[in-house]
């Protein structure tokens, strides 16, 4: 028992370093989304020449312009694109975890008992509540990470259609399901973060 506890304390090690990774790659994919956002937003302007006043003189700058402008918004939609794939690989290791963990208590020739895997002892977690806690962490994230896609392939959708009249209220609330993370009740993480992420398991 004692060395499967062990065990799994490296893997909590890893775990919240993957949560703090993750939390990074939020800021940046709004920040990325903000900007992409921000060129969306301005397309419509740029697409009226009357908004280019004395630089209506220079020949094709509207399309210089708008060729610029695009230009931005492909390299800020490819990073975003990366982004996504970071977070697949974090998902990807959260599913890894909890499969291994499962590997641990209930492979080989130690597999422990259901009493064994409810023990509990004092306030510290069972090793249950410590393979519950990583389904539901990777649950979350792979939700969230869906979602994720889902607005980004929106905003890919919006980027070639600047025309549209509703395109502000869009990009706003698209922005905020992005930032609000609706997928991951933070008071659920810090729950399970006491639960499992606790300096000795077990």
């Amino acid at each position: 028992m004692e060395g499967i506890v062990k065990k799994y304390q490296q893997k909590f090690k890893k775990i919240k370093e993957e949560m703090n990774r993750w939390d990074e790659l939020q800021s940046r994919l709004i920040s990325q989304f903000k900007n992409a956002s921000s060129i969306i937003e301005r397309l419509q302007i740029l697409q009226d020449a009357k908004h280019y006043g004395n630089l209506n003189s220079i020949g094709g700058i509207e399309a210089a312009v708008l060729r610029k402008q695009m230009e931005s918004l492909q390299t800020i939609l490819l990073s975003m694109q990366k982004t996504l794939e970071e977070f697949r690989g974090i998902v990807l290791s959260l599913e890894k975890f909890h499969r291994d963990g499962k590997q641990l208590v209930r492979g080989g020739s130690n597999q422990l008992t259901v009493k064994q895997l409810q023990q509990r002892v004092g306030l510290k977690p069972t090793l249950a509540d410590c393979l519950d806690g990583l389904m539901i962490l990777w649950d979350m994230h792979n939700s969230e990470y869906v979602l994720k896609i889902s607005l980004v392939s929106t905003l890919s959708t919006l980027a070639v259609k600047p025309w549209y009249m509703e395109i502000t209220f869009d990009l706003g609330a698209l922005q905020q399901l992005l930032v609000d993370q609706p997928n991951i009740p933070k008071e659920e993480v810090q729950y399970i973060s006491e639960i499992i992420f606790a300096e000795e398991i077990c």
